[in-house]
């Protein structure tokens, strides 16, 4: 994320691209997906079975953020990143950042905030 990158060099992988030793190697993560049909994409659901189990206690209360944007509603998409991220005991860091319809210069000056708020509070201890 743009904002992360003025604290840091934060390492951004696709969710096909990321696995178990990513996450451990992680001071905190920023999910972001598409809401599709209510729920999360496919690409961060098979994130999720891949890195589960390997990570289930070496990375409880890692710090999170999330991201969600949908055509007409996120809320299916968030409930279903937070029901898998609790049983990891992923600890939020920072509230949902939710973009219904386009996206804005508003939308993504947030997540550009939220990416630099996350890295500063990682860097800060604060995390």
């Amino acid at each position: 994320m743009a904002g992360a990158s003025a604290v840091g060099a934060p390492t951004v992988r696709h969710a096909f691209d990321a696995g178990p030793a990513d996450v451990l190697a992680a001071r905190g993560v920023i999910l972001a997906t598409p809401a599709n049909f209510g729920y999360m994409s496919g690409a961060l659901k098979d994130f999720f079975e891949r890195i589960y189990h390997p990570c289930l206690d070496a990375t409880a209360g890692l710090p999170y953020a999330l991201v969600v944007k949908g055509d007409t509603d996120t809320a299916g998409a968030v409930a279903s990143v937070e029901r898998i991220v609790a049983g990891l005991r992923w600890r939020l860091a920072l509230p949902a950042l939710t973009v219904v319809g386009p996206v804005t210069q508003a939308a993504l000056d947030a997540a550009a905030e939220l990416g630099g708020t996350m890295a500063a509070g990682i860097d800060a201890g604060i995390f």
